[in-house]
C-alpha cells in the first residue's frame, strides 16, 4: 500500500458519485419543463463536471488512475427518473427527488472529509464540497418552502 492509496480511493469514490450527480442534473435539465429548474440543473451539472476534473487531476498528481464512469446503480436510477419525468411529475416531487440525491452526495463528501488525507487532497475535496453544499442547500430550501 502506498502513502497515497487512501487518498486515491477516497477521490475515486467521490469522482464516481460526482459523475452520477452531473449526469443526473444534465438529464434532468433536458426534460425539465420549468425554466427555473432547468437553469439550476444546467448550472449544477456544469459545476459537478468541474469538480470531477479537479478530483481526477488530484488522482493523477498522486500517481493513480482516476475513475472515469459513474456507478451502475445510479445509471439504473437515472433511467427510472427519466421514465418518471416522461410521464410528468409535480415541481414539488422533482425538487424532493433532487434534494434526496443532494443528501446522498453531501454525505459522501462529509465521509471523505472524515478520512486521514494529505493536505492537497483535502483542499481539492473541500473546494468541491462547497459547491455540493450549495446545491444541497438550494434544493433543501426549495423543498422546505413547499412545506411552509
Amino acid at each position: 500500500m502506498t502513502d497515497h492509496d487512501t487518498d486515491i480511493k477516497v477521490l475515486n469514490t467521490l469522482i464516481e458519485t460526482t459523475i452520477d450527480s452531473a449526469d443526473g442534473y444534465e438529464q434532468a435539465a433536458k426534460v425539465a419543463d420549468d425554466a427555473e429548474l432547468a437553469g439550476l440543473f444546467t448550472r449544477f451539472g456544469s459545476e459537478r463536471r468541474r469538480i470531477v476534473a479537479d478530483l481526477r487531476g488530484q488522482v493523477v498528481a498522486l500517481g493513480g488512475d482516476p475513475e472515469d464512469d459513474g456507478s451502475l446503480l445510479a445509471g439504473a436510477h437515472r433511467a427510472f427518473l427519466t421514465l418518471k419525468s416522461a410521464f410528468g411529475t409535480s415541481r414539488k416531487a422533482v425538487i424532493e427527488e433532487v434534494e434526496a440525491g443532494e443528501d446522498h452526495i453531501k454525505a459522501k463528501y462529509e465521509d471523505a472529509l472524515d478520512e486521514t488525507l494529505t493536505a492537497a487532497t483535502r483542499l481539492v475535496i473541500e473546494t468541491g464540497f462547497r459547491s455540493v453544499r450549495e446545491g444541497h442547500d438550494t434544493f433543501s430550501a426549495m423543498k422546505h418552502a413547499y412545506h411552509n
